[in-house]
């Protein structure tokens, strides 16, 4: 009997480890399968964001092997930043300076994409790291067929560059870049009108602008803030047949830790979010991995590998 409990134990290890292993991606063929997932008038599959690919210890914000640490838990949003080196090569980081995430100082733009190469990603408790600061092409060659992408673009980096890097890539089916108003999300519609956006939407007035100004639903996914509005701001939005994103990372993911026993995240998705923008991959993926099993929802576009 003893022998049977061991040999059960480490089958119960073994199978645990497997599943640890396992990558969770999201497969879209083309931008049409895109916006049928982002289609707010179904049954939406919701899914987290992981804010700057989901830092952890030695895994640093805006890095490619951070963002496939986050397909082990989950089926995920990318969101990451682009910035502009000083000899104009496309390079993933947030801030208009180096000195809190690298192990180089001062402005991302006095520097060459080679000489950004010398130094080192540091992860969020400053220890440095082997991994370097990535291009914008290197991140999206990464992700196809593995994640979406909501792409932040730090000033002064024009959109005809990041248009350029989606197409050459073949990016369209799992890009959606982020605009801040409507006056941005019209520019970069007119640029390209078959890409998917998120624009800031808190109601049926921003709305209502961004089609006047030429920006169809078909091509808005909502950022909502970060905040959750009321119900009928989802309502509305939803049958409009715009999925919403919601920003989680600051307050909501803050009370979330507190309250444990509150389920905020799994609420939060229930009262009608369809991505959480969040900094708590972990805890916030077990709220969405119960909601999905008490809905039974699956989805064709998402697939699992080790």
């Amino acid at each position: 009997m003893k022998r049977f409990n061991l040999l059960l134990l480490l089958l119960l290890l073994f199978s645990m480890a497997g599943s640890a292993q396992k990558k969770h991606h999201l497969s879209f063929r083309n931008t049409a399968e895109l916006r049928e997932f982002l289609d707010a008038k179904k049954t939406v599959y919701p899914l987290l964001s992981a804010h700057r690919g989901g830092p952890m210890p030695g895994f640093p914000e805006n890095c490619i092997a951070t963002f496939e640490n986050a397909t082990r838990y989950q089926p995920v949003v990318i969101e990451f930043d682009v910035a502009l080196s000083k000899d104009s090569v496309l390079v993933i980081m947030h801030d208009n300076k180096l000195d809190r995430t690298t192990t180089g100082t001062g402005l991302i733009e006095q520097y060459t994409y080679q000489k950004l190469q010398s130094f080192s990603l540091k992860d969020e408790q400053g220890e440095v790291t082997k991994y370097k600061i990535p291009t914008l092409t290197e991140v999206l060659r990464w992700g196809k067929n593995k994640v979406l992408f909501t792409i932040d673009i730090k000033r002064g980096v024009p959109y005809e560059k990041i248009i350029k890097a989606i197409r050459q890539t073949h990016s369209e089916s799992n890009s959606i870049v982020i605009t801040y108003n409507s006056g941005q999300a019209a520019a970069f519609h007119k640029l390209a009108p078959d890409l998917m956006i998120s624009a800031s939407i808190k109601g049926k007035e921003d709305l209502d602008r961004l089609n006047k100004m030429g920006v169809p639903n078909n091509r808005i996914v909502a950022f909502v803030g970060v905040s959750a509005p009321d119900k009928a701001v989802y309502s509305y939005l939803n049958s409009k047949g715009i999925a919403c994103i919601l920003g989680t990372m600051g307050n909501l993911d803050k009370s979330a830790a507190a309250n444990p026993g509150r389920k905020v995240f799994y609420h939060l998705v229930a009262d009608g979010a369809a991505f959480l923008s969040t900094d708590d991959l972990i805890g916030a993926g077990k709220e969405l991995d119960q909601y999905r099993a008490d809905r039974r929802l699956k989805s064709k576009f998402l697939h699992t590998s080790n």
